[in-house]
């Protein structure tokens, strides 16, 4: 299966719609519920729309056929004009394959999620359909004293359809207060400074339709084949980013050359990576620590790219994925890569 030549736009969505809460991996609101009711009170109030749950939605232990009964539900149905995943998981490469595309086809509509939702976002990819890089409303909706300024910016732009210039992000954080304390519900952990968004390589812009994702996620759709040819991927933008397992920075040179002997460095247009995670809860690093992890991935990844190319754009640093706060992107949707005003616009509109 590939996408067509030209990918279909999800519908917009209008203040007062319905929109789909899912968990099709970990039903984490089912372990914290006030968690879970906290980001459904805000999305309320917050974009005006009606958050919806569905039997799986806070269902523990719900079996894969379930989970992905609720996926084709939501889409299929006609009063739910948006889909936010609550979290991620780890078992979703055996989920895709319950979905129903023609469901998808006839009535696309936004779909967000990252992590585990790799699995999601890259199977809409392959059936032709835009989707949104970002947004757990567990983390970004439900955790912590409010919405995180850029999220919101820029999920507004992919639900209501206006294009946006990422805002700078001074300060970010690798993980919040556990949520089994009640604090996680109004309390924010002291947050570092963030990583600078750089721009190397090319001075020319870049505007292309974007394919990627969770580094440890795109490893397992490799090895079930589930990857594009290169020749899907010319003149895009990639966009890729770590997990909280915060894999060796070896490993992110080690993807990067695979990438390469693919094709995949030869054929895009730019590379985008997210700032990496480089703290754990609970094993705190001191800060020499983790600055030496976060160089480590950019030596890792920049090195192994001039060995395929020199001149390809590379913007480093950018918030979104794993970290907080976290810029939603397009997914098959097109970005514009400005290294001479060094901004990076979403564009959302359709």
């Amino acid at each position: 299966m590939t996408p067509s030549s030209t990918f279909r736009l999800p519908s917009t969505v209008r203040p007062g719609d319905k929109v789909a809460l899912l968990s099709p991996a970990w039903a984490a609101p089912a372990y914290f519920p006030e968690i879970h009711e906290q980001a459904k009170q805000r999305i309320l109030t917050e974009l005006g729309l009606i958050p919806v749950d569905f039997p799986t939605t806070v269902t523990m232990g719900a079996s894969l056929a379930e989970r992905a009964a609720d996926v084709n539900a939501a889409f299929a149905d006609p009063d739910i004009r948006a889909i936010f995943t609550t979290i991620g998981g780890d078992d979703q490469i055996r989920l895709t394959s319950l979905l129903d595309p023609q469901l998808v086809n006839h009535d696309p509509k936004p779909f967000f999620g990252y992590s585990d939702n790799t699995n999601i976002l890259n199977w809409l990819w392959r059936n032709g359909v835009v989707s949104f890089h970002g947004g757990a409303t567990q983390v970004h909706f439900g955790s912590g004293p409010s919405i995180d300024p850029i999220h919101l910016l820029t999920l507004r732009g992919a639900l209501f359809g206006d294009d946006v210039v990422l805002p700078a992000v001074t300060e970010s954080e690798d993980y919040g207060v556990d949520w089994s304390d009640p604090r996680a519900l109004t309390d924010r952990v002291r947050r570092e400074a963030a990583m600078p968004v750089e721009f190397i390589g090319s001075d020319h812009i870049v505007r292309g339709a974007t394919w990627g994702g969770c580094f440890e996620v795109l490893d397992q759709l490799a090895m079930a084949g589930r990857l594009p040819d290169a020749g899907e991927l010319e003149g895009k933008i990639l966009i890729l980013e770590t997990s909280e397992i915060m894999p060796p920075p070896d490993y992110v040179g080690r993807w990067i050359r695979a990438f390469g002997e693919r094709g995949y460095l030869s054929a895009v247009a730019g590379l985008v990576f997210a700032q990496p995670i480089v703290d754990d809860r609970d094993a705190p690093a001191p800060d020499y620590v983790k600055e030496a992890r976060r160089m480590g991935y950019m030596d890792y990844l920049l090195s192994n790219i001039a060995a395929y190319r020199e001149d390809l754009l590379v913007v480093i640093g950018v918030p979104f994925g794993h970290t907080r706060p976290q810029a939603v992107l397009p997914y098959g949707g097109e970005m514009t890569l400005d290294p001479q005003s060094e901004t990076i616009t979403a564009h959302f509109a359709r």
